[in-house]
């Protein structure tokens, strides 16, 4: 925990030249039964995940807890069956039609003021939590310190490259879950899971291996973020 907020892990599939989807930014399924499950384990030790306007886009929805053990583990600690999904975007220009909006799941909005507007008088989000930077961009910062007041302690970040930047930028994100799949996409603008400005080498946020599983093809890569503490 960092500064009175949630305890944060990216989980992402990648291809082994590290894209997270196609130049088209298709839904991407390539990552196996096995990693479908990993995710699924991920997602219910989290109280809620977060993901961007751009990947809810793509996939159309989000992924539930369906395993029965899961489910069972969940409901021993005394936890509701499905954790928080909490939507990140600046616009809130989403569809309502899109199937999202008809999962058994909690859905939380975050957004700016004006992305607020348009669904503060709608039933799709049980919670809108308007924190705005000076540029009329989402406080992540202080989004995610008060998600903790909500009792959210521990988050699961599922995309895109660019929430992942930003939290980055913001030293927000803990630990990372990487899958690495065996495929090739390239591409210069095919997404990865860090997309944003970029930083210099010299500044890069350094990584401390924790893990490597290796399960048939695929590679699940465990880090934690280092910091000046460490």
């Amino acid at each position: 925990m960092v500064q009175h907020r949630p305890h944060t892990t990216v989980v992402l599939a990648m291809s082994a030249d590290g894209k997270i989807a196609d130049v088209r930014r298709s839904p991407a399924r390539f990552g196996s039964k096995t990693d479908i499950a990993h995710l699924e384990e991920q997602i219910a030790l989290a109280d809620a995940v977060l993901f961007g306007a751009g990947t809810l886009r793509a996939y159309g929805t989000t992924l539930t807890i369906s395993h029965p053990q899961l489910l069972q583990q969940r409901t021993q600690a005394g936890k509701p069956s499905q954790p928080v999904h909490i939507l990140i975007t600046h616009s809130a220009n989403l569809n309502p039609e899109i199937r999202f909006f008809q999962q058994p799941v909690k859905r939380w909005l975050m957004t700016t003021t004006t992305g607020a507007l348009f669904w503060k008088q709608r039933p799709e989000f049980e919670q809108i939590l308007a924190f705005e930077t000076p540029t009329a961009k989402v406080d992540i910062r202080a989004a995610l310190q008060h998600l903790t007041t909500l009792g959210i302690k521990r988050l699961a970040v599922l995309g895109g490259g660019e929430l992942v930047a930003s939290m980055l930028e913001l030293d927000l994100i803990d630990e990372f879950w990487l899958t690495i799949c065996p495929l090739l996409i390239g591409g210069s603008t095919a997404p990865t899971p860090v997309e944003g400005r970029g930083f210099f080498a010299f500044v890069a946020p350094r990584l401390q291996l924790l893990e490597v599983v290796t399960v048939e093809q695929e590679v699940f890569v465990h880090y934690r973020l280092q910091r000046p503490t460490d």
